[in-house]
């Protein structure tokens, strides 16, 4: 998946000519807080709700002195990437450009969620366990042979890491709701189990899997 086939086909960047009044309104509509600004296909850079705040609502954003002006992702990036890029930035949109630097489009925070919750199988029925080590003893061929030797299947991982304590936590989604067997094995061969989630236990789960994304992609 790369960063073309995410962008988001409601998202209009800003014209030079638009006040920044205008850019509030047009914010809002998108929930977002930043959006390009775009001279016929020139990228001139990214507008924040800040930026806006910080000058006469009344004047054109051309006029404006930005501060993201670097703010961009290649059309052939990996979603990673675009998620890297986001981060970096903390961007809810970020444009993309083709390999001449013009204008594509914009790829939204949601729809990354989106993509990401679809993906990584953070919509379907189960359970998610987190489990805690040493970045030395982390094989996930000997964590999958445990979980699966009860019968149950991992529909996706990834893993977060702490560097300053060479620490690492691995978030597991799992197709089942009831993974007390699981549990139980896994604590058999000492892994430690740093937390535990059913879709119904948490209401934001999409939230904060994509929180987990986005601080794993800043390391």
């Amino acid at each position: 998946m790369n960063a073309l086939s995410l962008m988001s086909e409601d998202i209009i960047p800003l014209s030079t000519s638009a006040s920044g009044a205008e850019a509030l309104e047009m914010m809002n509509d998108f929930h977002i807080e930043h959006l390009p600004i775009v001279n016929d296909k020139q990228l001139l850079g990214v507008l924040s709700e800040e930026d806006i705040l910080n000058h006469d609502v009344s004047e054109a954003v051309g006029s404006y002195r930005l501060s993201l002006n670097n703010a961009v992702a290649d059309e052939n990036d990996h979603v990673f990437d675009v998620l890297s890029r986001m981060a970096e930035s903390d961007l809810s949109a970020i444009p993309v450009v083709d390999l001449k630097s013009n204008f594509l489009g914009v790829i939204s925070r949601q729809s990354l969620m989106n993509y990401f919750s679809r993906s990584f199988s953070f919509a379907e029925p189960g359970s998610i366990v987190v489990l805690e080590m040493s970045k030395p003893d982390y094989a996930m061929s000997e964590i999958s042979r445990v979980i699966e030797s009860e019968n149950v299947a991992i529909l996706s991982s990834f893993v977060t890491e702490d560097t300053l304590a060479n620490r690492i936590q691995v978030h597991i989604k799992l197709n089942k709701v009831d993974i007390h067997r699981v549990v139980a094995a896994l604590d058999r061969f000492d892994y430690e189990i740093k937390a535990m989630f059913t879709l119904a236990d948490d209401e934001d789960a999409y939230e904060d899997r994509y929180a987990s994304l986005m601080h794993y992609l800043r390391m």
